[in-house]
């Protein structure tokens, strides 16, 4: 069975300027916006939601100690800030249905 191919960017806009009677150019610039909009909001706020889809969400992982794999010695990984994102619920249920 072969998958099916992702979308690009630029179909995505090109289903969006079809869909909605607007230039291409148009649609990447609504894109673009969404994309930026998304960044800023997670740097300030810290979460960023689209709608019927997931959040977007800035999150702090404590440091704790590793091992490395190669030699066996423990090693301390330090604290930093990662971004998640989570998958809304409506989503993931339209995708892969909740078993009975």
């Amino acid at each position: 069975m072969a998958a099916a191919k992702l979308m690009t960017k630029s179909q995505l806009a090109a289903h969006i300027a079809d869909k909605f009677g607007m230039s291409k150019k148009a649609a990447n610039e609504v894109l673009d916006e969404i994309a930026a909009v998304a960044v800023a909001q997670t740097k300030k706020a810290g979460a960023f939601t689209l709608p019927g889809i997931g959040k977007l969400v800035k999150a702090h992982r404590k440091a704790r100690k590793g091992r490395n794999p190669a030699t066996g010695a423990e090693i301390k990984i330090p604290a930093k800030t990662v971004v998640k994102f989570r998958v809304a619920k409506a989503c993931k249920d339209s995708i892969v249905p909740p078993k009975k």
